[in-house]
């Protein structure tokens, strides 16, 4: 596990090398099964929250081109699809990278250790569409704001 320096200190923390879940008796075998996907969804969260701040500060940035588009004739919908397309983008190519890594290092670490590797591909090929969808899920409110923008205004 590791640990933020400003949390070991804060803790009296120095070298973690485990983690101990303390549970009640013959509930050990429910929380090895449940952890792994806490431990997803907190990703899938932390992703989200990620995606949603860049495509908000992309939205800011980009007030002036927004601006421009709807008063050439884009309307709401055009503005909040293309932002909605590129938060979406952005969770897929997340999910293509992570997935590689983790098949890369599954493979690497059984090769290593002289294990044969047990991978499930649906986990591989889900790992993108799950990206796309929290991508998607996270740039609605951006996508949303963007298309509010009225011309006059993005254009002062």
């Amino acid at each position: 596990m590791i640990v933020p320096p400003t949390a070991g200190r804060r803790f009296g923390l120095r070298d973690v090398s485990r983690v101990l879940v303390n549970t009640d008796l013959g509930a050990a075998a429910l929380i090895a099964r449940q952890a792994p996907a806490a431990l997803g969804l907190v990703s899938l969260l932390v992703g989200a929250v990620g995606i949603a701040n860049v495509t908000l500060v992309t939205v800011m940035e980009r007030v002036a081109e927004i601006g421009l588009r709807r008063s050439l004739g884009a309307a709401r919908r055009h503005v909040a699809a293309q932002f909605l397309l590129e938060s979406t983008l952005i969770g897929l190519t997340g999910g293509v990278i992570g997935a590689s890594v983790g098949v890369v290092a599954v493979v690497a670490v059984s090769a290593a250790k002289q294990w044969t590797p047990l991978l499930d591909v649906r986990l591989a090929v889900a790992a993108p569409v799950a990206g796309a969808l929290v991508g998607l899920l996270a740039g609605l409110y951006p996508a949303m704001r963007a298309a509010r923008m009225e011309p006059v205004d993005a254009l002062r």
